[in-house]
């Protein structure tokens, strides 16, 4: 994700161990079959769910759990304040129960003598607001998002991987669906699964959808690899032949990266809406990505999202298969530290980008593109100064859900974008210790390579990352990294983008990428101007500490009334920045703040700037990186 656990080698189709546990008994009450989960998802566009668990369970106490933690969006962000209707009977008797006072996502209760058997019955209220992770918009009149983990509570005692369920769904009238949940056997608008552990089923969300399309990547070949797509319309159904060519190379190039697939076949769930959060987060054999309903019919909002499945996809390997120590946990409760996720997610960023680019998805040039204006984000970012990147990544439980507000400042999970920089220099140096033998190619076919097959899990420390380097080329790539990872600099670090051959400028041509993302997000990115970023209607959300803006008085949640005398619109404000070359008067501004407006003035000469990479030598080193690994396909 941008957005956020152990998977079982396999699935067994047999009654298998179950378990549950007694408060203060680790080891649980061993149970000959599984827990049935039945979710009813009708309702879906009415923004509810329902659902009723079957769990084998003794007489005595019980403690169940809702998941905290959930895998992929690295916080304890499991939307348990959207469960209801909470309800639990035995032998025909309602079973009182009672909350935690320390845990909230932990339930106490007594099973009644002579029970076996504890029915659960729960709903899940589907959140209305477009934003967040996967708790944010799932639902619309003409699709759904069933993520597995907010519909069910599970007892404590194992991990999760010993914990089988049998899951079932049902579907509007007519509505199809796609998941990489293994054994579906559908009878009208109901499906039943094939029992699977619960970290299988939770890593294993559906789409659905009245209007859906599904459209096979890997002709002929094992593993399959499907594009499963439910839209608002029927109409943002027509992916260009050019597109899905482009996803179809995708595949081939991870082939050739990874030399190996860790997964029995490969779903991209690609929800098209605008009325749902839009995020991409990975699980091992599917992903689940969220994008606006015309993004794959209009070339602007396809250029912006191009890269979100190959990073998406790419977690598969980087995050699924090998995974850092300490995000692996037995089960849903126990917390995980984010410090490696400038390995999770930095590697992850410049490896699906490149294969953003390597596939054709986005030209060289969009690349390079994308860097610059990258590059200019996080020059803005005055944070730089006091949190050091590593502790990105260390806080990233606590950044993810910050505001917009003074971001530049604050910094976010920049492990993100920085992990572009970070990783193009190790691939740069790679390539120059090795006198152009090695690169980051082989570091990911020995790191995240292997046998392949069917789902598996392998663990990393920083000693690996370390250990794997030092494998292709010794070098002291301890220091290197400690040094980009706990830097105050307040520039990003740019020796990967000077090393492959190109470096920074400025000019007023628009940066391809910034202005796909301007018109995507709505919002005007004037930080290497005056200092801030204001969106469509003239609201500002994030002011540069000691940029212009900042000090003529202007700070974040502040609205722009007026320009140079002009009622506010992203033209007025575009052209009054541009004028500016010519100008001998400061830009003047009506600002309201809360009921109050007032009058600032910001003395600015320098027109309009946007970012490019421009080439520093002959050889380059980047366009190498960018070559595609496979043959392109048709």
């Amino acid at each position: 994700m941008h957005v956020r656990a152990v998977r079982c080698l396999t699935v067994s189709f047999v009654i298998c161990l179950c378990a549950v546990s007694n408060v203060g008994n680790a080891r649980g009450q061993g149970t000959s079959a599984p827990i049935r989960l039945a979710v009813d998802a009708t309702t879906a566009p009415q923004k509810i769910l329902h659902a009723q668990m079957t769990i084998p369970v003794r007489p005595g106490p019980l403690v169940l759990y809702y998941p905290e933690w959930i895998p992929g969006e690295h916080m304890p962000d499991g939307p348990i304040m959207n469960l209801a209707g909470l309800k639990f009977t035995a032998n025909g008797q309602r079973v009182p129960w009672r909350r935690d006072l320390v845990d909230m996502f932990t339930f106490h209760l007594d099973v009644p003598p002579g029970a076996t058997s504890l029915e659960v019955d729960l709903d899940f209220l589907l959140s209305s607001p477009a934003s967040g992770f996967s708790a944010g918009a799932s639902a619309t009149s003409q699709l759904a998002v069933i993520s597995w983990n907010q519909v069910l509570l599970y007892p404590a005692g194992l991990p999760v991987k010993q914990i089988m369920f049998m899951p079932s769904l049902r579907l509007p009238a007519g509505w199809k669906f796609a998941t990489a949940l293994p054994g579906a056997r559908q009878s009208g608008d109901s499906i039943d699964f094939a029992p699977v552990p619960l970290n299988t089923l939770v890593d294993s969300p559906v789409l659905a959808g009245e209007h859906f399309r599904a459209i096979e990547l890997s002709p002929g070949q094992n593993p399959s690899h499907e594009l499963d797509i439910a839209a608002d319309s029927e109409p943002a159904l027509a992916v260009p032949a050019a597109t899905e060519a482009e996803y179809r190379n995708l595949v081939a190039e991870t082939g050739a990266l990874f030399g190996s697939r860790h997964y029995r076949d490969y779903h991209f769930l690609l929800t098209l809406s605008d009325d749902v959060a839009h995020f991409g987060l990975e699980h091992h054999e599917s992903s689940d990505d969220r994008v606006a309903e015309k993004t794959m019919i209009d070339d602007t909002l396809r250029l912006h999202d191009a890269g979100l499945l190959p990073h998406e996809f790419t977690h598969s390997w980087n995050g699924k298969y090998r995974r850092p120590a300490d995000l692996t946990t037995p089960d849903y409760q126990q917390p995980m530290r984010d410090d490696l996720l400038w390995v999770y997610e930095g590697l992850t960023e410049y490896l699906g980008n490149v294969l953003t680019a390597r596939s054709g998805l986005w030209t060289p040039e969009q690349y390079r593109e994308y860097l610059a204006y990258v590059i200019a984000g996080l020059q803005a970012h005055t944070g730089r100064t006091w949190r050091p990147l590593q502790d990105t990544a260390d806080a990233a439980q606590i950044l993810y859900e910050a505001p917009d507000e003074w971001s530049s400042w604050r910094r976010g999970v920049d492990y993100y974008d920085e992990g572009n920089l970070l990783w193009l220099n190790v691939d740069t140096t790679l390539r120059t210790q090795s006198h152009g033998k090695y690169s980051l190619n082989d570091f990911c076919r020995n790191f995240h390579g292997g046998p392949g097959g069917e789902p598996a899990l392998k663990t990393y420390t920083f000693d690996d990352v370390i250990a794997g380097l030092n494998a292709l080329v010794p070098y002291d790539w301890a220091a290197m990294l400690n040094r980009m990872l706990n830097s105050l600099d307040p520039n990003p670090p740019l020796a990967g983008v000077q090393a492959g051959g190109w470096n920074l400028a400025w000019d007023e041509h628009p940066n391809e990428i910034e202005s796909a993302t301007e018109s995507a997000d709505h919002i005007m990115d004037l930080y290497s101007t005056l200092g801030l970023r204001v969106d469509s209607e003239g609201v500002v959300h994030d002011v540069v500490l000691g940029g212009l803006a900042y000090q003529a008085g202007i700070g974040p949640e502040m609205k722009i009334v007026a320009v140079n005398g002009r009622q506010f619109s992203e033209d007025a404000l575009r052209d009054a920045v541009r004028d500016t070359r010519q100008s001998t008067t400061p830009v003047e501004f009506e600002i309201a703040n809360g009921s109050y407006v007032h009058t600032v003035k910001i003395d600015y000469r320098g027109g309009l700037r946007y970012p490019h990479l421009v080439r520093t030598r002959d050889a380059d080193t980047l366009d190498e990186i960018l070559k595609p690994l496979a043959s392109p396909l048709k």
